[in-house]
């Protein structure tokens, strides 16, 4: 099987989020009847305005910073960290004086609320067995262009 390859980011995006949505760009990167993955780039400004929907969603920045909205609290974020928007629970998001990306994680239904920390549970206990496994060889054989971090 061939490897999969989905490109998003600049020159990916389009004008996207739900209605009333301003000053943001998106990209699905995939959607099927599990959920959805996609990435959100808002400007300086930008907003998407309160909305519910009957997904879980986890809203995770990974560049800049800006505001959530979940229910009545409102907070910071930024990059490094991500937001549970509950299904059914007012959220929103938005940018004042930066910029942020974003990536969104959505579940099809709400939150069926089985958490697996990082232990596995044992086997019968929700489900979950442990996984054997282990880190490969690193033969990543690639130079690094070390002013921008990305291979060359």
């Amino acid at each position: 099987m061939p490897i999969e390859i989905r490109r998003f980011g600049v020159g990916h995006r389009r004008p996207d989020g739900p209605v009333g949505s301003v000053g943001l760009t998106g990209q699905s990167i995939h959607t099927d009847g599990r959920g959805v993955i996609a990435e959100l780039a808002f400007t300086r400004g930008a907003r998407i305005e309160p909305h519910a929907n009957p997904n879980t969603t986890w809203f995770i920045v990974i560049e800049g910073g800006g505001w959530v909205g979940v229910g009545d609290e409102r907070t910071r974020v930024a990059a490094g960290e991500a937001v549970l928007w509950p299904a059914d629970v007012t959220h929103a998001a938005w940018t004042e004086h930066s910029e942020m990306r974003a990536f969104v994680v959505e579940f099809a239904g709400p939150d069926d609320r089985i958490v697996l920390d990082s232990r596995a549970l044992a086997a019968g206990e929700g489900g979950a067995t442990p996984a054997d496994g282990a880190l490969a060889d690193d033969r990543h054989t690639a130079t690094r262009d070390h002013a921008s971090g990305e291979p060359t």
